[in-house]
């Protein structure tokens, strides 16, 4: 079962202020737990990636009705306080398996050494049908 584990940034339960006002021996601690656990995740055969992103401010929006030129616009910018900042692509046996990678995430250190205590959402990757079990099928019928 592959889960994306999406990781978002703002004020948590916990009250973590921003990074940008942590220590810098928090910013590297975390940052050491963050590829630890991904080390540990890819000696476990788990780790598909895992990669950061960057900030809301500089994300585009694209839609394009497929005749005109595509209309591009800043953002999205969502209304939540945490903007998604970064995701693990995961390949585990169970669920609980990729729940409890993400309470470790969940679980990172922040500043003064103490939890961030982070929402991880837990999203299970659904397969792309085979094209080629397409190939024959005529819409409308089954």
């Amino acid at each position: 079962m592959k889960f994306m584990l999406l990781q978002s940034y703002g004020e948590f339960e916990s009250d973590c202020p921003p990074m940008s006002e942590w220590e810098p021996e928090d910013i590297v601690a975390h940052t050491n737990f963050q590829l630890t656990l991904n080390r540990e995740l890819i000696q476990s055969g788990e780790l598909i990636d895992a990669q950061g992103l960057s900030t809301p401010e500089l994300a585009k929006s694209v839609v394009w009705d497929g005749v005109g030129p595509p209309v591009v616009t800043d953002g999205p910018f969502p209304e939540s306080k945490g903007p998604l900042v970064g995701y693990r692509l995961v390949e585990v046996a169970t669920t609980a398996r990729a729940i409890e990678i993400a309470a470790k995430i969940s679980a990172a250190p922040g500043a003064g050494g103490k939890a961030v205590r982070q929402p991880i959402e837990v999203r299970e990757v659904q397969e792309a049908p085979d094209p080629e079990s397409l190939a024959d099928r005529v819409p409308g019928e089954e």
